[in-house]
């Protein structure tokens, strides 16, 4: 089942591997972790051309961002519980942390003057009260 589109960013908790459907179509798929404390798994699909090389060049402990369809499967164990499996079909894919990204459409490279830095000051300790709140 398909829920909504998700964008979430992490770290290759295992590598990518490319396996081939009946018409040689190619499908990679990696291993996501996307909890701060916990492990929190996803399963990462990507079925488009255009992300076969920056996937193929992935490796384990990589931080990426991927944005795509969430789907959530339920499977039954062989002791009969049943299990969620999450995946995200990816349209896009980027790499953070090394200097460049690259997405479906178009390469893009970040550099340091793209970085805004705030400092304690200018965030208040004030709550907003709900008379504030625009919806």
């Amino acid at each position: 089942m398909s829920l909504a589109k998700a964008v979430v960013s992490g770290i290759v908790f295992r590598s990518p591997e490319k396996r081939f459907t009946q018409n040689n179509v190619p499908v990679s798929s990696f291993v996501l972790n996307i909890g701060e404390r916990d492990e929190m798994l996803i399963r990462v699909i990507s079925k488009r051309a255009s992300l076969d090389e920056l996937v193929s060049g992935i490796s384990k402990d990589d931080r990426v961002l991927v944005e795509g369809k969430l789907q959530i499967t339920t499977v039954k164990n062989d002791n009969g519980t049943e299990r969620r499996i999450y995946e995200i079909d990816a349209n896009t894919i980027e790499m953070m942390g090394a200097g460049s990204g690259v997405s479906t459409a178009s390469t893009a490279s970040s550099s340091n003057e793209d970085i805004v830095k705030f400092s304690q000051e200018e965030f208040s300790d004030e709550l907003i009260g709900e008379d504030k709140i625009p919806f």
